[in-house]
């Protein structure tokens, strides 16, 4: 391979140039998301393509930047704000028959689709277009013509998709199978480079073609790579790094360590976003348990709603109460029964152990 086709030098590129017009929470987020842009390249070698998401508590720090850089250096890029379903599959279908890769899609403020009160049938889809095109291969049917000729039509939906938007609103769904990064407004000493688009793109173009150029010929071993993984990452967290640890290790160089070291941030070192409502009541629950063998229903209740910083005083605008408590924690297998008190009352509750008891899910859900 020529000096100017060398991936780990290609790589350090897109780092740098990401790293001029862009501030980063931490040193694992730029070579990540370097790593992210060269598999759009190569998506068709690799059995999922993880999702990546840059999120902030408060507008202005920089997401959308982001996606204007990556789309700079990622295959096809197609940059959307609040696409319908029906789009993107039809996008993605449209991209395909000129190519033989999927487009990259860019999707920027997602928060104002994935409301925690917006579960419209339209968002669902949504959400579920966006699942099942993480792995290759998946395909949504739908029907096409006049009702006189209608016909099924199969229409692909497996292509890279990086997402923007404020913390908070993100299905779980969706970030279990994405790398976060959680931006942050810049502080006064933070400095990026003025970004002017036109600028940019002469600047990254030759970059970006060596980077297609580079891991377009390597797509052969991608397929067959089955990268290690630092120790204690497994299972889907795995499947969310394969495609970028075996980038790394054909370019070589520090590479191999620097990806590793990202996936070790990313996975074992940094805190989730925000735990689904059922895993915060399995914490919360634990809290008040506080060691004890069983709690009683309204005493869970009670205590859950005086909990400050938990959602459970105002759950769509009303009080958490036993009904409501009962159908968070059926599908974790857990659920009242009678429970006799020290003077003799019997009551409806909770134990810790035992059959439908709390101590199954704590061992399974909460880490620590």
């Amino acid at each position: 391979m020529s000096a100017k086709l060398n991936g780990a030098a290609i790589l350090d590129d897109v780092t740098a140039f990401l790293r001029w017009y862009s501030v980063y929470p931490s040193e694992h987020c730029a070579p990540t998301y370097a790593l992210w842009l060269a598999h759009t390249h190569a998506v068709t070698s690799f059995y999922v393509s993880p999702r990546i998401i840059f999120s902030s508590p408060e507008p202005g720090s920089g997401k959308t930047r982001d996606l204007e850089l990556g789309s700079l250096f990622a295959h096809n890029p197609r940059l959307t704000i609040s696409a319908t379903t029906a789009a993107l599959y039809r996008r993605i279908a449209q991209a395909l028959d000129d190519d033989d890769l999927p487009p990259t899609i860019f999707f920027d403020e997602v928060d104002a689709i994935f409301g925690r009160h917006n579960k419209t049938p339209q968002v669902e889809d949504l959400r579920a277009l966006l699942n099942s095109g993480y792995k290759r291969g998946a395909t949504v049917d739908r029907c096409e013509g006049d009702s006189k000729k209608m016909r099924v039509r199969e229409f692909p939906v497996y292509a890279p998709v990086a997402l923007a938007g404020l913390a908070g609103n993100m299905p779980a769904t969706i970030t279990t199978r994405s790398i976060t990064i959680n931006k942050r407004k810049r502080a006064p000493g933070e400095v990026v480079h003025p970004y002017r688009e036109r600028d940019a793109e002469i600047d990254a173009k030759p970059i970006r073609d060596d980077l297609a150029t580079w891991v377009r010929s390597m797509a052969a071993k991608l397929a067959d790579a089955r990268p290690a993984m630092p120790r204690g990452v497994e299972d889907r967290p795995a499947e969310v790094w394969e495609a970028l640890l075996a980038i790394a290790d054909q370019a070589g160089g520090h590479w191999p360590d620097t990806a590793r070291a990202g996936c070790r941030h990313f996975v074992l070192e940094s805190e989730p976003d925000e735990s689904s409502l059922g895993v915060q009541l399995l914490a919360d629950c634990r809290t008040v348990f506080n060691g004890r063998d069983r709690v009683a229903s309204e005493e869970l209740i009670v205590a859950l709603r005086r909990m400050d910083e938990a959602p459970w005083s105002d759950l769509n605008g009303k009080l958490i109460d036993v009904r409501t408590l009962s159908r968070f924690l059926k599908p974790y297998g857990i659920r009242s029964r009678d429970i006799r008190h020290p003077d003799g009352r019997v009551t409806k509750g909770y134990y810790a152990a035992g059959k439908a008891g709390f101590s199954d899910a704590w061992e399974r859900y909460l880490t620590n």
